[in-house]
């Protein structure tokens, strides 16, 4: 046989195998590959020690102030500068601004709130508000089996071409399910508290303000943090049940 012979039947060789991994079908998405998956974004989510801070300070500032002087303008006027300072101080360190943004946008539209009541304590209702929404949609969103953790990965796993192909896994939707409650979790945990201090403030029966002020610092980072505990725990225990079906079958034959 001549190298050019040689060299012919090992690119036909080639190309039927190219053809015959074309041809094979997509594998299976199983729980193992969701988890190492999720447990990455949820690394990205989090943001480490400085993000929560960054989130926080605000807000605390914004609260402390108007504790000690009463003045709402200063009091707003102090959290939006706190926000951008910290802005200030990413941009210097050419780093993201992710979660400083997240920041400015939470103590501006809080500012929005409250300047137009002229209530300190409105301040704190444009999250209140945000957590009640956010848990009513991610509940219909389990609910209706189109959980939003599957559509937050859906585009990393099953057919590339089609991101709703992880709803033909049922292992699948049903640790996106899991995951999703606890994402409702806190947001439920944050109205149950804050809306009641929120109301004592309002209608003058106790004086909550800082009690008001200081849970929504306590519940925000810190029962994220929880929740992605809990879902990094039922990640860590997950089983594949279409695996353990495929092993049953192969035996079999």
């Amino acid at each position: 046989m001549t190298e050019q012979q040689r060299a012919s039947e090992e690119a036909a060789q080639a190309q039927a195998e190219d053809r015959a991994q074309e041809r094979a079908p997509t594998p299976a998405v199983t729980e193992g590959t969701v988890e190492a998956l999720v447990r990455t974004k949820l690394a990205e989510a989090l943001g480490g020690k400085r993000g929560m801070v960054e989130t926080a300070v605000p807000t605390l500032t914004f609260t402390i102030s108007y504790i000690l002087g009463e003045d709402l303008r200063l009091s707003i006027m102090l959290g939006v500068g706190a926000a951008l300072l910290l802005g200030v101080v990413r941009l210097v360190q050419r780093s993201s601004l992710q979660y400083v943004f997240t920041s400015l946008f939470g103590i501006g539209l809080a500012a929005v709130f409250a300047m137009r009541s002229g209530n300190a304590e409105d301040a704190f209702l444009p999250g209140i508000i945000y957590n009640a929404v956010y848990a009513v949609v991610l509940s219909l969103s389990v609910l209706v089996r189109w959980p939003v953790i599957g559509l937050m990965i859906g585009p990393f796993i099953g057919n590339r071409e089609d991101f709703t192909s992880w709803r033909q896994n049922p292992a699948v939707v049903t640790l996106a399910s899991r995951l999703t409650w606890l994402l409702v979790l806190p947001c439920v945990i944050r109205v149950l508290v804050q809306y009641p201090l929120w109301l004592a403030e309002t209608n003058d029966w106790a004086n909550t303000f800082a009690l008001l002020g200081l849970s929504k610092v306590a519940m925000g980072w810190p029962l994220q943090v929880a929740a992605f505990a809990g879902m990094v725990w039922v990640l860590a225990r997950g089983r594949t049940p279409l695996e353990a079906e495929e092993a049953d079958a192969s035996e079999e034959r």
